[in-house]
């Protein structure tokens, strides 16, 4: 391999002659042997951006020459599209608040500026990394925007996958408005539910989650781009800080405003906390409604089998014709992740000290896991279970019937101390409630009927009110 030699602060070093990154790179990457996992691709093309805007910014207001300019514009836009993306090699987690981060990506830019001008990778009287890549910038304001800009990309996905759960959801709820079963409480027998209340409650939940992560946007928009180093923008001229937030509005299309107090925006990841949080509840709710479907798909002999969830793959090695719900059990378990990332990210916020927090680069390799989790969990939940599930309307109408907690919509018409000893003898004889009340004449099989109609069970008032003199 051949290699050329470049030389840092700290001393010179080898790095192959073909590579776009630098020395500064190559010891990030020889330091930080953490997770094998490189910097997340979202990232790096928002960081071009970011690097964009300023080398655009630096441009205009003259302290970049224009020919640096436009090669260091198209090297973050061939970035940004997608290339050189094995060029950045630095370990997602990293010490240094993120500037291996940051210098991986000047390092880049720079040698294809230079290549794009026709000198040869390391030539930075051409194009330096720091002095032209870098100007006017720190890694404390434009990796906290990058991040930024990428998480707001990440959730926009995300949110549109919610919004499809939810649509899924609403049809199941429609389609099973008819099918009545017994609710329960503490897994016991309560009082019925129509299956489509119980995926109509799934949907309004997940709603709710989807309105949450909206509302987290606002604040991710909220940028410190122009504080360099600790917010009070040493280096930066005050035209180009006036002015580069405007600049990266136009390049990504987001409304990006400018922090108002910048040494809070630099100090601050509360924004970002508060995605984590709104993303922990998301993946709670979705837990719990894959727990369910689990529960009432359980069996299908020995279990409540009111439900069947879509067979997407065989369940068992040894027993022939065993369908397990994996779906459902995929998304608990990237709830778990995402329930245990949110403690990192917390503890990484908190853990910030005066002027700046050091600690990004696990908040937010934390971060985009749990938003690319979600976002993939969603997408097969929806797809591979959803939409397929059906009902089983005469099983949900048998253990109804079976059940003694219909006798609580009987209750009102017969009175207190009648129910509760039609229930003990139910229990006892191992027959329906139903058919002890005919067996005895306490009422008729019309009065029943009318009283035990899907939809009077499930809704407010005394079904059948009429029939008696209650």
């Amino acid at each position: 391999m051949k290699l050329r030699e470049e030389k840092d602060s700290i001393g010179k070093k080898q790095v192959p002659a073909s590579a776009y990154y630098g020395i500064q790179s190559q010891r990030a990457a020889e330091n930080f042997k953490i997770t094998n996992l490189e910097i997340h691709p979202r990232l790096v093309k928002s960081l071009a951006l970011v690097k964009k805007a300023a080398a655009i910014s630096n441009c205009n207001i003259g302290l970049l020459v224009e020919k640096k300019a436009e090669a260091i514009v198209q090297a973050c836009d061939e970035v940004a599209g997608g290339s050189l993306l094995d060029q950045f090699i630095v370990d997602a987690v990293q010490g240094g608040a993120g500037t291996s981060i940051n210098m991986n990506m000047n390092e880049v830019l720079a040698n294809r500026a230079i290549e794009i001008l026709g000198g040869t990778k390391g030539d930075y009287h051409l194009v330096h990394p720091n002095n032209h890549v870098n100007m006017s910038q720190s890694t404390n304001d434009v990796l906290p925007t990058a991040i930024r800009i990428a998480t707001i990309r990440m959730l926009q996905e995300v949110i549109t996958e919610v919004g499809r759960l939810v649509e899924a959801l609403e049809k199941k709820s429609q389609e099973f408005d008819d099918v009545i079963k017994m609710g329960r409480t503490q897994l016991q027998d309560a009082v019925p539910v129509r299956l489509g209340q119980e995926f109509s409650a799934y949907a309004t939940a997940v709603n709710r989650d989807r309105e949450r992560l909206v509302g987290t946007i606002a604040d991710l928009k909220i940028i410190n781009l122009g504080a360099t180093a600790i917010g009070t923008g040493l280096n930066a001229d005050l035209e180009y800080v006036n002015s580069v937030t405007d600049v990266l509005t136009e390049i990504t299309g987001l409304n990006l405003q400018q922090a108002d107090d910048m040494i809070d925006a630099t100090q601050n990841v509360d924004a970002l906390v508060g995605v984590s949080s709104a993303l922990k509840t998301a993946a709670v709710n979705l837990s719990k409604i894959a727990s369910d479907l689990r529960l009432m798909s359980s069996g299908p002999r020995a279990g409540l089998n009111e439900i069947d969830l879509p067979a997407v793959q065989p369940g068992s090695s040894i027993m022939p014709g065993k369908v397990n719900p994996v779906i459902p059990e995929v998304v608990n378990q990237v709830a778990y992740q995402v329930l245990g990332n949110d403690q990192v990210i917390s503890m990484a916020a908190e853990a910030g000290q005066l002027e700046l927090n050091v600690m990004q680069p696990v908040l937010v390799y934390n971060l985009f896991q749990s938003i690319e989790m979600m976002q993939n969990a969603l997408t097969t939940f929806i797809d591979n279970c959803v939409v397929d599930i059906s009902a089983n309307r005469e099983r949900c109408r048998e253990m109804l019937e079976r059940s003694v907690g219909i006798i609580t919509a009987i209750n009102p018409h017969v009175g207190y101390e009648t129910a509760a000893r039609v229930v003990k003898k139910a229990l006892a004889e191992d027959r329906s409630v139903k058919e002890i009340i005919l067996a005895e004449g306490i009422l008729s099989e019309e009065e029943l009927d009318k009283i035990l109609n899907p939809y009077e069970m499930t809704e407010p008032g005394v079904a059948g009110k009429e029939l008696l003199d209650i």
